[in-house]
């Protein structure tokens, strides 16, 4: 595929004018200003009149809970997720991951995200759905067994990493990457832990966790432990893995010193914000400031739509950005380069992809190609400025994961979307019927 006559924005994202792309086999061939003389795959002329960016990397999602979209409203995290949350998820089935899956990825794809992270059960539904739809993503099998210290291969996620760790065999094309998650302090204890850990270590993956999301996790685990949770999961060896921590919010002086201490002796860590879910559950603000001197790898993403309420990345990493500004009280923090950055580069390295999230030769073809001859983003002093904060995902041309174009011009290539939502609605319908029952 060619790209002509296109801006985009190189690796340090500076902006670069009229130039064209070559993709092929899944990378980007050729960047330059000259034009093939004779070229003989396909052509897109983008007229001058576009902006390509590195698609963006979600870095922490549950992709499925878009099926609770608009459910439990007004709750704390805790109460949300044990009164309306867990009962409803008792109740899916792998089918409905499978739908769930399906909506939630149009919503990435529909706003510039070629890759996300997700931590959920159901695993042959989400496999299924991701393998369909053409996306990237790093896929993990949620454990938690609060109240318990189980074995982690006497658990759930145990099995349904096995049936993930064979499905990618069987696949060996796929898009799919398979890491592992812990869900939190509070749902797990030592053993789970530990286990889990040597299982990681053994199949060589990636470990996600939801860390000091809220400032009552983060106070109740020092109570229950003698310790803030990050520093039990340093003390219980879980950073001999690359490690993504999602949420720390309520980091304190100490901690923010344990990070510096990690990062200074080599540990892969990255920490993800997620502003929306953070606002919505009255969970506080994450210093990024702060963070950025540690020296972790940081990233952003939606968490669930259950709790954001969509999966719209180009709003997600927008809110990010003046969010920051505020906390840190530096209108010069956060700008778009660092915050697009963060978005797609940073998301990639949490994922493990070292050669994606940039404009660059060699490079994964990710791209998200926006069309800013719009009168929401005229006049055009800045390019990545009026798509940061003046543009939306309807000026969103293409989508191109490993550069192949999986959203076009409001179009999915991969998913029939009136089905889906067909599908959605119906067993939105059944599970509230259901859970009525039960009231």
């Amino acid at each position: 595929m060619l790209l002509e006559n296109i801006n985009y924005l190189d690796e340090n994202f500076a902006l670069a004018r009229d130039a064209n792309l070559i993709l092929e086999d899944g990378r980007i061939a050729y960047l330059g200003k000259d034009k093939p003389a004779s070229y003989e795959g396909e052509r897109i002329d983008l007229a001058g009149k576009h902006l390509a960016v590195p698609a963006f990397a979600n870095a922490h999602c549950h992709i499925p809970m878009v099926l609770l979209r608009g459910y439990g409203e007004g709750l704390p995290l805790d109460r949300w997720l044990t009164e309306k949350v867990f009962p409803f998820e008792d109740l899916l089935t792998d089918d409905d991951a499978y739908w769930g899956s399906l909506l939630g990825i149009a919503e990435l794809l529909a706003s510039g995200c070629a890759s996300f992270s997700d931590m959920y059960m159901n695993l042959p539904g989400i496999l299924r759905a991701v393998e369909e739809s053409g996306i990237k993503a790093n896929l993990s099998h949620g454990t938690s067994a609060p109240g318990a210290d189980p074995d982690f291969h006497d658990t759930g996620a145990f099995r349904g990493t096995e049936a993930m760790l064979e499905f990618v065999t069987k696949h060996p094309g796929t898009r799919i990457t398979p890491e592992m998650s812990l869900h939190a302090e509070y749902t797990s204890n030592g053993n789970t832990a530990r286990t889990l850990l040597a299982y990681t270590k053994e199949h060589k993956l990636r470990l996600q966790i939801h860390l000091s999301e809220t400032e009552k996790e983060h106070e109740e685990a020092k109570a229950r432990r003698g310790k803030t949770p990050l520093r039990y999961f340093v003390d219980l060896g879980m950073f001999e893995v690359p490690v993504i921590l999602a949420h720390c919010v309520w980091l304190e002086d100490s901690d923010y010193e344990l990070l510096a201490q990690l990062v200074k002796e080599g540990k892969d860590i990255t920490l993800v914000h997620n502003p929306s879910s953070n606002l919505k559950l009255g969970s506080g603000f994450a210093d990024l400031k702060r963070w950025q001197k540690t020296g972790v790898n940081i990233a952003i993403g939606t968490d669930g739509a259950s709790s954001n309420n969509n999966l719209n990345m180009l709003e997600e990493i927008t809110l990010a950005s003046l969010l920051q500004k505020g906390v840190s009280r530096d209108p010069a923090f956060m700008g778009p380069a660092m915050t697009l950055r963060l978005a797609s580069e940073g998301g990639y390295l949490a994922q493990g992809h070292h050669n994606a999230g940039l404009i660059k030769e060699g490079y994964h073809a990710d791209l998200a190609i926006f069309n800013l001859d719009n009168y929401q983003t005229t006049p055009l002093y800045d390019p990545a400025s009026n798509l940061l904060y003046a543009a939306d995902r309807e000026q969103l041309a293409y989508t191109i994961v490993d550069g192949e174009i999986l959203y076009q011009h409001g179009k999915f290539t991969h998913i029939d979307i009136d089905r889906v939502k067909q599908e959605v609605t119906r067993i939105a319908k059944e599970k509230m019927a259901i859970l009525s029952k039960q009231a």
